[in-house]
């Protein structure tokens, strides 16, 4: 079964998500490429791979511009029963339809074939290599261009720094690579290896930066308190290093800036 993210947690990305789309958007004309995409069609068809509460499809729809068809798929039914059927704004029209999948075990049922756009975000890092080949044989079979949003890429850089900071990332970037229901996960080896794959397939691939700022206190603490979680799971013998390190980043939530590096990745057929 394929790992799964409450609402609430996704609640709470979503604005640094946002926030860290913007400053990839100036560099991805993604208008141009979905009219592209289109040729003489009326709708550009999306699929939307874990899509859960439909963040993907509110950040891209307006971008895409014209009318859209979106098929959303996720393991959770109750993610699915949340999102809306059709979402409208200034010079386009998206239409969407759940669809209810573990994408772990049954990544074939997808009807790639009918997909002009394959996206998805904050997914790669968690999958392994196979199952990414096996994505990408997908795509190359469907003829479709790729946009995989938000994909960890290993930098984190805290402001102001602290003694520990250093071996807590180190475990937790090893959690980042355990088992997240897809086999052993790629974490910030996901995005090079998506590239290498990409253009051996012949696809022309554009790549920008997407970092997470964060300096909202609720958010810090959530991620210091699951960093130190991660680690605590990775190294049982960490545990008192690990409880002293997110004290003291605790005792300083309201004065600190963590960046988490994050990469977009465009691939056009």
């Amino acid at each position: 079964m394929t790992a799964a993210f409450s609402a609430e947690w996704l609640a709470l990305r979503e604005p640094f998500d946002r926030a860290a789309r913007r400053e990839s958007a100036a560099l991805l004309d993604l208008q141009a490429m979905a009219a592209r995409l289109r040729g003489g069609d009326p709708a550009l068809c999306v699929i939307d791979l874990a899509c859960g509460t439909g963040a993907n499809l509110r950040e891209l729809a307006p971008r895409l511009g014209g009318t859209q068809r979106w098929l959303l798929v996720d393991h959770d039914p109750r993610l699915l029963a949340a999102l809306p059927e059709v979402l409208e704004g200034p010079g386009w029209h998206a239409k969407a339809r759940p669809l209810h999948i573990d994408l772990a075990a049954a990544l074939d049922a997808v009807p790639f074939r009918e997909a002009q756009l394959i996206t998805a975000s904050a997914l790669l890092d968690l999958v392994s290599a196979s199952w990414l080949d096996a994505l990408l044989r997908h795509v190359r079979a469907a003829n479709a261009a790729v946009l995989f949003a938000l994909n960890v890429d290993g930098r984190v850089v805290w402001e102001p720094g602290l003694a520990g900071d250093a071996e807590v990332h180190e475990l937790f970037a090893a959690h980042q690579r355990r088992d997240k229901g897809f086999g052993p996960a790629l974490g910030a080896e996901a995005v090079a290896l998506a590239i290498a794959r990409l253009d051996a397939m012949g696809y022309s691939v554009t790549q920008v930066r997407s970092d997470w700022c964060i300096e909202d206190p609720v958010m810090l603490r959530a991620m210091i308190e699951g960093m130190a979680a991660a680690a605590l799971e990775q190294e049982a013998d960490a545990q008192e290093r690990a409880e002293a390190w997110k004290a003291r980043r605790l005792a300083l939530a309201d004065c600190t800036c963590l960046r988490v590096g994050h990469q977009d990745v465009l691939a056009m057929p």
